[in-house]
């Protein structure tokens, strides 16, 4: 039976999760009868992103024999929102602000990327001057109002944002999170008589910091349009297919319906990376593997995260666009959103990325990417520069002849051709010099990102496990566990489309917030405990919206906390029940020992200040069990090829077909285990075996467990 509400998800129906990377579209079925768990690739179409989608379902469905009336839960990652920040696509937007303050998306903060670059720019504003307003207004910091909004001026300027086009407005008023009537009169006014989205900082962002509030309401109104117009089209199609409802991935780790996502665009910008990371959660836990760090790598991008007792960090702090897409946790290199994201490092170093030398003869790696259009040289699709993946393959740790199972063929002769004309000659080497060179290029820069999520944050790689996945994360993974001196490495089923997998796992979940500024000797507990009160009002009448029963009801309340004159804050968890004075306490101690954590001290006897309250409001779903049952018995050896790498001598490797590894069937480096979607390098000094519920896990000889 189709899904009619969120808490409708029952057994015997069909899950089915569809991301859209940046080479392949990965569609994940999960039939919670028999716990199957089955993928199907199609190639990314950036033209039409809806096209991929749609494709790649219809071949999943039609592999499996599944019918449209047997799908309980549709769910869908999609990069929309972050290529229109990125490649500054978005739409005509307006913006309207308090008299004498049309220029805080350019004033910014004082934050940049280089302290020693004298002449670097700040990232566009997304709107131009010439579509900023003023309106004359004003509140003050205590909420009192200061200037009385000029009702006379709105007509005027309803008639220059109609003058100018706008397909979208946001409404940025100083101090409306604490009085938001003036924001509320102006939005109603501008919403009559303008036929476009109106965003309101104060429904979007009810929070300190104008900037960030702005920037935040600002992106909503540069690409609601695009989300909109591309989940209706989508929406259209799968329901004309008899699917159900279309959820959609968020930024936190949980997914929302298609309504609450035009609301609030923003929360849809790390739609495909947070889906990954759910999944490896899900999997640490039913592994007894809780402290992971996640490592992503797809054709485009890498992404690390990291698991503590098996769950994931979120941030509210995170900028997208400009600079930040290829360095995503440096402040002042794109535009500032404000809405809680799961804590990742991401670095443009993915299967398509560009390998190319520079003027000065050094070798560089994107990052700039052959994407899936046209992609690698050796898929044969018209690219002509080498990619991380052409090198691979020259290097034997990809089979030469096809890949997808064997229905993709491959160039080799392109690849090789290219790697030599564009990387060997150019750096006096020989082919498989050059290939290895990039490799290693490329892998010190993902592990980069995995210590940017654990060293920067307080902790040791070598306490935690590596959980490798997407289409080249367990080709790579080893030799990055190496490098950060870890001994476990972790390859899930269906690696490849693991994120997808990820998506029919996540719960719905929306997150809101109030900002209290307050110090914990200041605070009155029942006023917070009414605070936090009124949040979870919101979240019940979103999970209503959905239809989910109350025994599949959360709550998690959070407090964003900070010493006095600090400028950034720590989120702390806060246990449910009534915010009392002992629960005041225990934020406060809890707030010393992150701020410890994190930076190396503390300071017990200032007081804390409590900047703003959050409540994640979730809607629970069946929980997922993550396992592909391994082959019964059988060889799963394929044959042998030589491998290459840098530094060390041509090895013969036997090759193994994943499929047909029996549980507990192991083999020492080298070795290749080849899969649909999927490869998994086993260098020399590590060991490979399959586990029951289908993990294949390496480990390193004579690391420390």
């Amino acid at each position: 039976m189709a899904m009619k509400s969120f808490g409708d998800v029952i057994l015997m129906a069909w899950r089915i999760g569809v991301d859209i990377g940046g080479t392949f579209t990965d569609v994940a079925l999960v039939d919670d009868a028999s716990g199957y768990i089955g993928v199907a690739k199609a190639p990314t179409t950036p033209r039409d992103f809806a096209e991929g989608v749609l494709t790649a379902l219809a071949q999943a469905m039609e592999r499996d024999a599944i019918a449209a009336a047997d799908v309980g839960l549709l769910a869908h990652a999609t990069t929309v929102v972050t290529n229109a920040l990125l490649e500054e696509k978005g739409a005509r937007a307006g913006v309207v602000m308090t008299r004498g303050f049309r220029d805080i998306l350019e004033l910014r903060r004082s934050a940049r990327p280089d302290l020693y670059d004298l002449f670097q720019d700040a990232p566009a504003t997304l709107v131009p001057r010439r579509r900023r307003f003023e309106i004359t207004e004003r509140i003050g910091a205590d909420g009192a109002v200061v200037t009385p909004l000029a009702e006379a001026e709105i007509d005027d300027l309803i008639a220059a944002l109609r003058a100018e086009r706008v397909e979208a407005v946001a409404v940025s008023l100083l101090f409306s999170f604490i009085n938001p009537d003036h924001e509320r009169r102006l939005g109603a006014r501008l919403r009559a008589g303008l036929d476009v989205p109106v965003y309101l900082s104060s429904e979007v962002l009810p929070e300190i910091r104008e900037f960030e509030r702005a920037s935040t309401t600002t992106v909503c109104a540069y690409v609601g349009p695009i989300l909109a117009s591309y989940l209706d089209r989508l929406e259209t199609a799968t329901k004309g297919l008899g699917l159900p409802p279309m959820y959609v991935m968020g930024s936190n780790g949980g997914v929302f319906e298609a309504g609450e996502g035009i609301a609030m665009p923003a929360m849809a910008v790390e739609s495909g990376p947070a889906a990954g990371v759910v999944a490896a959660a899900l999997a640490a836990r039913q592994i007894d593997r809780p402290d992971l760090l996640t490592f992503d790598m797809g054709g485009t991008t890498a992404k690390a995260s990291l698991i503590l007792n098996g769950r994931y960090e979120t941030t509210p702090e995170y900028e997208v666009g400009g600079g930040a897409s290829a360095n995503r946790w440096m402040n002042g290199t794109g535009h500032p959103i404000r809405v809680p994201v799961i804590d990742l490092a991401e670095v443009s170093a993915g299967g398509g990325s560009i390998a190319w030398v520079d003027a000065a003869g050094g070798l560089r790696v994107g990052p700039a990417s052959a994407g899936a259009e046209p992609g690698p040289v050796c898929y044969g699709r018209g690219g002509v520069e080498p990619t991380v993946t052409d090198c691979n393959l020259i290097l034997g740790n990809l089979d030469r002849s096809s890949l997808l199972g064997g229905t993709m063929e491959i160039d080799y002769g392109a690849a090789e051709a290219a790697v030599r004309a564009k990387l060997a000659v150019p750096l006096g080497l020989d082919v498989e010099a050059a290939a290895a060179a990039v490799i290693d290029v490329v892998n010190h820069a993902m592990a980069e990102a995995l210590k940017i999520v654990s060293v920067e944050r307080g902790h040791d790689p070598r306490d935690f496990a590596l959980a490798a996945f997407g289409g080249a994360g367990p080709l790579h993974a080893a030799a990055l566990a190496e490098e950060l001196g870890m001994g476990e490495v972790i390859c899930p089923p269906i690696p490849g489309a693991f994120s997808a997998l990820g998506l029919v796992g996540s719960d719905l979940k929306r997150d809101y917030v109030h900002t209290v500024y307050v110090t914990t000797d200041a605070a009155d507990p029942a006023a917070l405990e009414a605070a936090f009160a009124n949040l979870e009002a919101k979240g019940a009448a979103m999970l209503d919206r959905a239809g989910t029963p109350p025994e599949r009801r959360a709550f998690e309340r959070t407090v964003d906390a900070r010493y006095i004159r600090q400028s950034y804050e720590l989120s702390v968890p806060v246990a449910n029940g009534a915010f009392d004075a002992a629960a005041l306490a225990k934020a406060a101690s809890d707030f010393h020992d992150r701020h410890r954590q994190t930076y190396g001290h503390d300071n017990r006897g200032e007081p804390v200040q409590l900047v703003s309250l959050r409540v994640a409001a979730i809607g629970r779903i069946p929980a997922l069990a993550i396992r592909q049952e391994p082959a019964r018995s059988g060889d799963p050896v394929k044959g042998r090829r030589r491998l290459f790498a840098r530094g060390r001598a041509p090895a013969e490797a036997v090759v193994l077909d994943r499929s047909r590894m029996p549980a507990g069937y192991a083999v020492d480096g080298p070795a290749v285990i080849e899969s649909l979607e999927s490869t998994i390098l086993t260098p020399a000094g590590w060991q490979a075996a399959m586990d029951a519920d289908g993990f294949v896990r390496l480990t390193r000889q004579g690391a420390a467990s």
